[in-house]
Formats: structure tokens, sequence, C-alpha cells
């Protein structure tokens, strides 16, 4: 296969494995699917998206915005301004900012965009959309 257009011509190989009832061997066979996206529905990139969107947030869990303590680690500022219910005012704030401020800070920079993101997310959180229960956690109160 040509690879010089790999990213146009995706070679995707489907493996089915059925057991042979007269000799008890399992069979093997592989089928290859040119060209079949890998999510034919989303036609906007939305998968790497959400990629991104994933790695933005995992990386915030290390920042300098979590407890130093081992205790506290997992203590980021935003959960001492929800325990003051402050967290939502603050997500919707920060919202606005990084939506406002994209094209004219720094350009067209994509981590503004995931900023927002992050802060819709998080804005679903605190207002009750979900909880840490959802996630196997406990509430703070």
């Amino acid at each position: 296969m040509d690879f010089s257009n790999a990213e146009n011509e995706r070679q995707l190989l489907e493996y089915k494995m059925t057991m042979n009832e007269h000799s008890g061997y399992f069979d093997l066979t592989k089928t290859s699917t040119m060209n079949k996206p890998k999510n034919h529905l989303w036609k906007y990139n939305e998968d790497k998206i959400l990629k991104d969107v994933e790695n933005y947030v995992t990386s915030t869990y290390g920042s300098h915005y979590c407890g130093h303590d081992e205790d506290y680690s997992d203590i980021q500022t935003i959960d001492l301004m929800a325990a003051k219910e402050l967290a939502s005012g603050f997500c919707q704030a920060n919202i606005l900012k990084y939506g406002s401020r994209y094209g004219d800070k720094d350009g067209r920079n994509k981590r503004d965009l995931l900023k927002v993101i992050h802060y819709a997310m998080l804005l679903l959180h605190f207002d009750k959309h979900y909880s840490r229960q959802d996630n196997g956690l406990t509430e703070f109160r």
C-alpha cells in the first residue's frame, strides 16, 4: 500500500473469529474496508476535537492550580469556590472571558477555545447536570 496519502485513504481491517465445528479450531477471517471513516456520523473532526479536549482537561489536573501536599493534590481552586457557591459564576465568567478574547489575544488561539469548552463542562457539573457520584466519587458536603 502506498502511504503517501494514508490520511485520505485509510485501510481499516475487520477480523471475525469463528469456531470450526468439524476441527474444533478457530478460524480467523480478515476483511479490508477501504475509505470507511472511523466514525461516519461526524464530519467536522469532532472525534479529534474531543481527544484534544480530553488531553487539555487531563493536563489541568497536574497543574499549579492543584494542592502541593499529597493529601490535597486533587483539590483545585474551583473546589474552594464551589464550597462558597461561587463556582457556577466563575465558570460563566471564564466562558465569556476566553470566548471574547479568542481572535484578539494571541490570534485564533486554540487553547482559548479549549478553555471555553472546559469551563462549559465544569458549569454542567456545578449547575448539577452531573454529580461527583456519576464519576464514582462522594460529594464534598
